[in-house]
């Protein structure tokens, strides 16, 4: 069924719960990643212009001890959205509270606050992430009308969710959310063909559900990363000391046998001896890595062959970078995925989030892709074919 979105609310004039997906990278105060915000500024934006009164909130981090809350106010925050908004946003250092609700009920149409970390809530029992019912009661007597457009979260049942749905009148996906059903929920349902998923990052076990449910839908399964390893070691190759998880090789044997030939290998690799950018690189086909090394990035020929795979593709996957793109010297692997992807014509091309969003902005890619996700672990679920409790919540249309 369709989600409700946000434009199909009436806001004017009304008090509009707005949960976002503030939870940015900071140092010493300072965000050194601005996207989250960026990407939650049309909803706010449309909300404004329609005379809403804005109440936004977010979590950040961890929080599990009073001494956790330093460096995680969301104080940084409101002021870069005040200067990305061209107007102020008022900080409200509270998640709960006569001064809260003060504030709350001084806003005029069109003005926009933000309160408090959600997370501060878990120091006594968890009640933000166990979704404690008076606590989402509360949240949800704030406002009017709730929109949720917190997809980094939509995996998990929290009273900043799933707690205000259950106790407000009426709940609407923001923009945000609404991208993210129509290109990851789009992937699950129905992908526009040749559709070719690949698949990286460091461990099979991570990603069982995903591949599983990627072999069924997708027309070939490219594999990249740390994974690599583990298939390898399965079908009795030496991988030297390349990351494996030895817990897993039954597993592998049984993607392999379920892939009927969907599922793609590597067939080299960029080896070296040391976890080092500086180390010493070998060009190894994916029979010939030595005892003594390791493989750390995925060859010229296995992007030559995905390459060739990939240029016919019209709805393309990405989740997990191919190499440890943190090193320069071991980063072309993951460089060359995002120029293929970047260069291919008429295809939609998808980013499922965490470290290969990361990895493609970084690297200079962020506009090269149809869309990229803010969620690592909610693209990984809904990948799975899960149901999200975070878009369950939502109205339907």
């Amino acid at each position: 069924m369709a989600k409700k979105i946000v434009r199909d609310m009436n806001v004017e004039s009304k008090k509009v719960l707005i949960r976002v997906d503030f939870n940015v990278p900071m140092k010493d105060g300072v965000i050194t990643d601005d996207n989250r915000i960026v990407q939650a500024l049309p909803t706010i934006k449309d909300v404004v212009a329609r005379k809403g009164k804005v109440i936004l909130f977010s979590h950040l981090g961890r929080v599990k001890t009073e001494e956790d809350k330093a460096g995680k106010s969301l104080a940084p925050v409101a002021k870069s959205l005040s200067e990305k908004l061209g107007q102020e946003v008022l900080f409200v250092p509270y998640t709960r509270g006569k001064e809260l609700e003060k504030a709350i009920n001084k806003l005029k149409d069109g003005e926009v606050l933000m309160f408090e970390n959600t997370r501060f809530e878990d120091v006594v029992g968890k009640k933000e992430s166990k979704n404690d019912p008076e606590l989402g009661k509360y949240w949800a007597s704030l406002g009017d009308v709730f929109v949720n457009d917190a997809f980094g979260t939509a995996h998990r049942s929290h009273a900043s969710n799933v707690g205000i749905a259950a106790n407000i009148a009426e709940v609407a996906a923001g923009y945000l959310l609404e991208k993210e059903i129509k290109f990851i929920g789009g992937v699950v349902e129905a992908p526009e063909r040749p559709f070719i998923a690949i698949l990286g990052g460091a461990k099979v076990g991570d990603k069982i559900g995903v591949i599983e449910n990627l072999l069924k839908i997708a027309d070939k399964v490219l594999i990249g990363g740390g994974m690599s390893y583990t298939f390898f070691k399965q079908q009795g190759y030496e991988i030297g000391t390349s990351i494996c998880e030895n817990d897993k090789l039954d597993l592998a044997k049984e993607l392999l046998e379920k892939a009927d030939g969907k599922l793609v290998l590597p067939v080299d690799l960029r080896v070296t001896k040391e976890f080092s950018n500086d180390s010493e690189i070998r060009i190894a086909s994916f029979d010939d890595i030595q005892p003594d090394e390791m493989g750390l990035d995925t060859g010229p020929q296995t992007l030559k062959n995905y390459g060739e795979i990939l240029k016919d593709a019209k709805t393309v996957l990405w989740n997990g970078p191919v190499g440890v793109f943190e090193f320069s010297n071991f980063a072309g692997g993951t460089i060359g995925i995002c120029e293929t992807l970047a260069n291919l014509e008429n295809a939609t091309t998808i980013i499922g989030g965490g470290d290969s969003a990361a990895a493609a902005i970084s690297l200079g890619f962020a506009d090269k892709f149809t869309h990229i996700s803010t969620g690592g672990g909610a693209s990984l679920e809904y990948l799975e074919g899960k149901v999200l409790p975070g878009l369950a919540c939502v109205d339907e249309v």
